[in-house]
């Protein structure tokens, strides 16, 4: 039996670049049929209002639906308010752009510089600091929440025994470590922790009630639970040193009132710090898409779209808006589900909408640990991201680069399956019985790894 559509608030009966007909259709699609996320809340916003539906429940287990004022984790989202921040303590006189980081922390931190030039606050919000996606030093005492016991004292000794690799502001690369260093720099210059700069100067002025990093009582009643691939529940991530990377919790109809503010439907105190954010662009080496303070830029079909997405281990989030034609969306997902796609399709309809077939079923064989052997190396998927094979006697394992590892298992003797997501990975040979590289399919893209050890 069809569920019925949960929680619709509609003010306005056309939803941007989608009308609300295609909008549930597409979350019954993914929920429904494809049993790709347990639940998923969409608000859109325009000149004419603003609009949420949702779909699903706010966990498996239980049949409360999510709506406008269910909390998600927002995840990197966080990183548009960390610079938000930055850009209002600009226009306040309190910092500029071009302040070493290192002005900011204790004197005992050698923070990495290279050929003269030092890492500054743009640097690090631009993210072309130099610094690596995370610090190495990050050993979890829980791998279920990763970067709760990454405190200021790893912090600072990854910083002082780090040599960067390449020049300061030679290339983009995203970086945790290098938007968590900004929060953590801008918090200790203001004299107080990340939640209290957040809140003060950007949840408050904007009248975001229900979004914040520690949660009230009331709203973990209103939390929706966050799930892994497989639709299983998993723990909610906290954030110490690196919080500004990601440690905010939002609502769909605060972040309404976010994009509102971006997209100066309101007027509100943080107009001038969000049009400087806007002010700078960097070319990020993938084409059509560039770098701003924070937010992503895409060029194309003749829009240009702002946006960043989230994703923690239970959740994943996208937030967008296209200023030139007063447009904005924002998607909430309780599932660790990629949820871009919708997000760029209505604010922008040339972009593709995907849309999922029922979970096949797999059946698992057995192998010989000798083929198994075979399989065992790394694979480059791309100069920054590489999948390791290993093997334990008769089982064999994949793990991504700054992922856990998991248990993969074959279908036939080149084809493998995950059980925790729904992902499959075929080993390609050459003629002479070599193998060369792997396939990874997973959400409808294929994308090949050459063997490199």
């Amino acid at each position: 039996m069809k569920k019925s559509l949960a929680a619709i608030v509609m003010i306005v009966p056309v939803l941007l670049g989608a009308d609300s007909s295609e909008i549930r259709s597409t979350l019954e699609n993914r929920i429904d049929l494809g049993k790709k996320a347990v639940g998923i809340v969409v608000g859109t916003i325009d000149d004419k209002g603003r609009a949420v539906i949702g779909y699903g429940k706010l966990a498996k287990d239980r049949d409360e639906k999510p709506d406008g004022d269910t909390v998600f984790e927002i995840g990197s989202i966080t990183k548009v308010f960390t610079s938000l921040i930055l850009a209002d303590m600009v226009e306040r006189g309190e910092v500029k752009l071009d302040d070493p980081v290192s002005k900011f922390l204790p004197a005992s931190v050698t923070v990495p510089s290279r050929n003269g030039r030092q890492i500054t606050l743009l640097d690090l919000s631009m993210q072309i600091s130099g610094l690596p996606r995370l610090p190495n030093n990050m050993k979890p005492a829980d791998m279920a929440n990763p970067y709760a016991d990454y405190d200021p004292p790893k912090l600072y000794a990854f910083l002082s025994g780090y040599k960067l690799q390449r020049d300061i502001g030679e290339k983009y690369e995203y970086s945790n470590l290098a938007v968590g260093l900004l929060g953590h720099a801008l918090s200790l210059k203001a004299g107080m922790s990340y939640e209290q700069l957040v809140r003060s100067r950007i949840l408050e002025p904007l009248g975001m009630t229900n979004s914040s990093v520690t949660l009230s009582d009331s709203q973990k009643k209103r939390l929706a639970v966050g799930h892994d691939t497989g639709l299983n529940p998993v723990k909610n991530w906290d954030l110490d040193a690196l919080a500004g990377a990601g440690a905010l919790r939002s609502t769909a109809n605060d972040m309404l009132k976010f994009l509102a503010a971006n997209l100066e439907l309101t007027d509100t105190p943080l107009k001038a710090a969000m049009r400087r954010m806007r002010s700078v662009h960097r070319e990020t080496g993938t084409p059509d898409l560039e770098i701003a303070m924070a937010w992503h830029v895409f060029h194309k079909f003749g829009t240009d779209i702002y946006w960043h997405n989230g994703g923690t281990a239970g959740y994943r989030s996208f937030a967008g808006f296209v200023p030139a034609k007063k447009t904005g969306v924002v998607v909430l997902c309780n599932t660790f589900f990629d949820i871009d796609d919708m997000g760029y399709h209505i604010l922008e309809s040339q972009y593709p909408l995907g849309k999922f077939s029922a979970p096949k079923e797999r059946v698992e064989i057995a192998l010989d640990p000798k083929i198994l052997e075979s399989y065992v190396g790394e694979y480059e998927l791309a100069p920054t991201f590489k999948i390791k094979i290993t093997r334990e006697e008769a089982r064999l394992f994949a793990q991504a680069t700054d992922q856990p590892r998991f248990e993969i298992f074959a279908e036939k003797e080149a084809d493998f399956f995950l059980k925790v997501v729904d992902a499959q990975i075929t080993f390609s040979k050459d003629e002479k019985g070599a193998v060369t590289s792997l396939i990874l399919h997973q959400g409808g893209a294929d994308q090949k790894a050459k063997k490199i050890q």
